[in-house]
């Protein structure tokens, strides 16, 4: 493409009005002259195997305080806590499984206890976890089967894992599930693998008439037959004589069963329960 004498020439091309990739050299004015390449990138140092450009490093690890940093938990299991120093829990941090059958009042007494703490403590169910499952859930009503069976592993192992990252970022954790004495598949043996031998576990156990009362108020999978509750009921007793700790909450309202758990698990700190 030619040019008229005299007329302008086009601007250079590429940033900083020069050829892409290149630097633009200041000119003395009137007397362009021509671009200059950027300088070469670093060599690492010679006699060391490597003659291109110094390699890439990897940025420094985040600072522990930069926000938003949230730890993983450790491999090992959850140890037992300190006992603590003033009445109740206090400020120890703790990880529980409030065990009973359905309508005995876990979550209710879960939540209630959790929020009443002076010190972060989360509540994670296990029957909502299972629930995250939408297509394909393995309703209980539907049975025991190894479809709901195999849910049910998943589900306590994503509870454990909560429960171990709680407890590795200072948040105490209380869970609760229908734990059978005698049923190893859905026993203590499965929590102490997922969250460790610090798992204070308490049973919760009304009489039955409390359960099937509160039972009828379910809707939904929650709520299950009289004859499903009377059995699982019927099973739960074998919890006496275990040596786990029991409240019978039949006569006690929330608050008054929270406040007795809280104690009950100061006794479990100061002398665990063999289980």
């Amino acid at each position: 493409m030619q040019h008229a004498v005299g007329a302008p020439l086009p601007p250079p091309q590429g940033p900083g009005n020069g050829p892409a990739g290149w630097t633009h050299q200041a000119q003395h004015p009137g007397h362009p002259g021509p671009p200059v390449p950027p300088p070469p990138p670093p060599q690492a140092p010679q006699g060391q195997g490597w003659t291109g450009p110094a390699p890439h490093h990897a940025p420094a690890p985040v600072s522990r305080e930069t926000t938003g940093h949230v730890p993983l938990p450790p491999g090992g299991p959850v140890p037992l806590p300190a006992p603590p120093a003033e009445p109740g829990t206090g400020t120890a941090t703790l990880a529980v499984l409030l065990i009973g059958p359905a309508g005995a009042g876990k979550t209710t007494v879960a939540k209630l206890w959790a929020s009443r703490r002076r010190v972060p403590t989360a509540h994670v169910s296990l029957d909502d976890v299972r629930e995250w499952v939408c297509s394909g859930f393995a309703d209980p009503q539907a049975g025991w089967n190894d479809h709901s069976e195999a849910q049910y592993r998943l589900a306590r192992r994503t509870c454990g894992f909560a429960a171990r990252n709680f407890l590795a970022n200072g948040i105490s954790c209380i869970l609760d599930d229908a734990v059978f004495p005698d049923r190893p598949v859905v026993g203590l043996g499965g929590w102490k693998r997922h969250v460790g031998p610090g798992l204070l576990p308490v049973v919760l156990l009304p009489g039955l008439e409390i359960v099937l009362e509160r039972n009828a108020a379910r809707s939904g999978n929650r709520r299950l037959s009289d004859e499903e509750v009377a059995r699982i009921h019927g099973r739960m007793a074998g919890w006496y004589g275990s040596g786990l700790p029991i409240i019978d909450n039949s006569t006690y309202d929330v608050e008054t069963t929270a406040r007795v758990l809280d104690d009950i698990l100061a006794r479990s700190i100061a002398s665990p329960p063999a289980w």
